[in-house]
């Protein structure tokens, strides 16, 4: 055995690298067939089983059934033979009637689950259940209708005992069958157990495959590749002394092998032919000459930058890890008026220090400088706006670069903000002006012709707040006729596109009654020309037309 043993490995260490791994590759793809087929075995053998175990069962459970209704039955009857009269009599009638019906529906039900095989004695069974329901029918008949002792003449007699002897001799015949059918059930579920235990030695197996094939990938192809690579990086690094492994071995990893050796002798060639003063110069001078290609690009693309940096609109700068200036344009040093002598290599501390001393910084620097490098460690961007002490606003924006460090624009954006209060101011103005004249104004969604403003004299026109206004149309908030007018109007306006006087007229008010009014109306035209929203002004005569009568 273990002079086999050694042949065996032997002609495994002959065997080709690829030869070993498609050989692996081969058997576990065999084990892995095999594991495929038995898996299909133990699914159809385990399916067959259940299918088997099926029948066996569920007739096991409708013969206890069927003996137990039978008994109940037979307990109801004699209920009925020791009646005195068919009033008593009848609970015991009604009790057999209802055992009766369930009898039928469990015969019923076990009918639609019979095999083939047993459809001819299974018949011969529900012929006597049939007799027998029949039987005790017209027995409960003739008990309530006539009397009990009608109904055990009829049932207490030979007949009746020899049909309750034949059902029980059909129960047990049909026991037996599907005592039959459960021991090959049993069978069969010794089979899945066996084909189960096939699966999971298959299954071991295929892992003894698969740990098989990383210890070969590991041993014969992982392992010496690596010492190949070690010492072609050797020979790389200029080591030309160094021994090439496994040149013994005669598979792909010895022909990589005596690759590296010829690599190796190829090598010390170079070495060799570099070593003349002609190659040596004319090397040199190739080298000196790309060095000054480099250096021409180089400055090129550094003089381009540069200009594009110092001709943007705002102010950049550009730091380290340590915040220390790695580049800064002309608009930063202008916005805040830094000296020649802050340029790159210079700190951010020496910046701020300017601008403290220019009146352009009022804070702590200390903290500002914390705050700044825990931002540059984080690589947290950040847009803030900082007022100056001259009144000018600059937006900050900060950016962290890979691998460490900062740049941040500096935006003057002094006249927008301005230009923004201006505004704000503008609209507080028209908005109180708007509140707080008497006329009612309200603005309609020219798409839809809903209302999306009313100011506070249209809240008392209508007796109702805006937020009830608002988002809905006129046929939700006024009545038909009201509605009827409003849109009519409406839709004159859309087609017209230009101001409609209406004049005076009286309108129902959602919540303030009628009201005698004069609607002025005018489309509010977008950019494309159309009617984008429909303003209404609305004078409130009513208590002028009061007066005047």
């Amino acid at each position: 055995m273990q002079r086999l043993s050694t042949v065996l490995v032997k002609a495994f260490r002959d065997l080709g690298v690829a030869e070993k791994v498609y050989g692996i590759a081969a058997l576990f793809a065999v084990m892995t067939a095999l594991l495929v087929v038995m898996a299909i075995q133990s699914v159809r053998l385990q399916t067959a089983y259940r299918e088997d175990l099926v029948a066996p069962a569920t007739a096991a459970l409708n013969i206890e059934r069927v003996n137990g209704l039978i008994f109940a039955i037979v307990m109801e009857s004699r209920g009925i033979y020791m009646s005195t009269d068919p009033a008593k009599a009848k609970p015991f009638g009604d009790a057999l009637t209802a055992r009766n019906r369930e009898l039928g529906k469990v015969v019923e039900q076990w009918q639609t689950g019979i095999l083939p095989d047993d459809a001819a004695r299974f018949m011969t069974f529900k012929k006597r259940i049939d007799q027998f329901i029949e039987f005790r029918r017209e027995l409960v008949r003739r008990a309530v209708e006539i009397s009990p002792a009608a109904g055990r003449e009829w049932g207490d007699n030979d007949a009746n005992r020899s049909l309750r002897t034949a059902l029980n001799e059909d129960l047990g015949a049909l026991a037996g069958i599907y005592a039959e059918r459960t021991k090959t059930v049993a069978e069969l579920g010794d089979r899945t157990r066996l084909a189960a235990w096939y699966l999971a030695l298959l299954g071991v197996g295929a892992m003894m495959m698969a740990g098989l094939n990383v210890l070969v990938m590991k041993r014969f192809v992982v392992a010496p590749l690596s010492d190949i690579t070690e010492a072609t990086d050797a020979i790389a690094a200029g080591r030309i002394e160094v021994a090439i492994p496994h040149m013994t071995r005669r598979d792909e990893i010895g022909r990589l092998a005596h690759a590296v050796q010829n690599f190796r002798d190829a090598v010390s060639r170079n070495l060799q032919l570099e070593e003349l003063e002609i190659g040596i110069a004319k090397q040199r001078d190739e080298a000196m000459g790309q060095r000054d290609k480099l250096n021409d690009k180089y400055y090129a693309a550094k003089w381009q930058l540069s200009a594009a940096i110092n001709n943007m609109p705002q102010g950049v700068i550009m730091l380290n890890a340590a915040a220390e200036v790695l580049v800064i344009n002309d608009r930063y040093r202008k916005m805040y008026g830094l000296p020649p002598e802050i340029k790159a290599g210079s700190s951010l501390q020496d910046i701020l220090q300017c601008r403290v001393r220019s009146g352009l910084f009022s804070g702590n620097v200390a903290n500002y400088l914390a705050a700044i490098i825990a931002r540059i460690a984080k690589q947290e961007p950040a847009v803030s706006e900082v007022e100056l002490a001259d009144g000018r606003v600059v937006r900050i924006s900060e950016q962290p670069m890979p691998g460490g460090g900062w740049v941040a624009t500096h935006d003057d954006c002094t006249d927008q903000r301005r230009m923004q209060r201006i505004l704000e101011r503008t609209e507080m103005l028209l908005v109180t002006v708007i509140e707080n004249i008497p006329e009612a104004i309200i603005a309609k969604d020219a798409r839809d012709l809903r209302y999306v403003f009313v100011n506070r004299a249209a809240e008392t026109l209508f007796g109702v707040p805006r937020s009830e206004i608002i988002g809905k149309t006129a046929r939700e908030l006024f009545s038909g006729e009201s509605a009827d007018l409003i849109e009519g109007y409406d839709r004159q306006l859309l087609t017209e596109n230009h101001e409609i006087e209406i004049g005076t007229q009286m309108i129902e008010t959602p919540k303030n009654g009628s009201r005698k009014v004069a609607v002025r109306r005018m489309p509010i035209i977008s950019p494309d020309g159309g009617s984008h929203i429909l303003l209404s002004l609305i004078q409130d005569q009513t208590e002028y037309a009061r007066n005047a009568a």
